[in-house]
């Protein structure tokens, strides 16, 4: 059996992957929705992405199984950072429409400008902490800026798991990952899927992105 240990994107608790992890449950699987710290019940606004790759390290290293390490958006940043301090049970990574850095990038650096306008826009009430849109789920909780501002340090050692995927989502305006996704594509290291549909995955086609992952397995 594999470990799904699932990173969610900004402002989202693990919650957002629940109808994905019951699908790779009921496939005999575990599943570990991931709730980044700040982004739950208890505020952590000088949490940062060192923290949060912290968080899924530790994931991994609970799970008894080959893990699948999946991460939404900017969990893509979280995914490879674990996957960089080296694990020999990752045994696939897969980037749901999600940045895929380099040493040096940010979330910050790898975005468009327009969701830098809304990162800073959402920062200025106490500017430690990104507000999450109006029209957002309620559910969604203040990002932590550090997390969305610091640069990832890696060695390449991400790049040694042996399965790296890329889920394109381009059903949705002002993306910055499409043409992240074009350069994957002719990449023989990577494999890539493209849908029709929002940035959400998770929420928008959880049956899917858990076929998608179950193939991982």
């Amino acid at each position: 059996m594999t470990t799904f240990v699932l990173i969610p994107g900004g402002w989202q608790g693990g919650w957002v992957y629940e109808p994905v992890a019951e699908i790779l449950r009921a496939h005999g699987h575990t599943a570990m929705p991931v709730t980044l710290s700040g982004l739950g019940d208890r505020p952590a606004p000088a949490a940062n992405l060192d923290t949060h790759i912290g968080d899924a390290v530790n994931a991994v290293k609970a799970a008894r199984d080959g893990v699948v390490l999946v991460g939404q958006s900017y969990g893509g940043m979280v995914v490879s950072g674990a996957a960089d301090a080296g694990s020999s049970r990752i045994k696939a990574l897969v980037y749901v429409d999600a940045y895929v850095p380099a040493s040096g990038d940010s979330a910050w650096s790898l975005t468009t400008q327009g969701f830098r306008d809304a990162f800073a826009t959402g920062a200025q009430a106490d500017g430690l902490t990104c507000a999450p849109m109006p029209h957002m789920d309620k559910r969604y909780r203040p990002h932590p800026m550090g997390a969305f501002l610091q640069a990832i340090k890696l060695t390449g050692r991400w790049r040694d798991v042996p399965r790296k995927t890329f889920v394109g989502a381009f059903g949705w305006d002002g993306s910055p990952f499409h043409d992240l996704y074009r350069r994957l594509e002719g990449d023989p290291a990577w494999s890539t899927v493209a849908l029709d549909c929002g940035h959400n995955v998770a929420r928008l086609k959880p049956e899917v992105l858990a076929e998608i992952l179950l193939a991982q397995v």
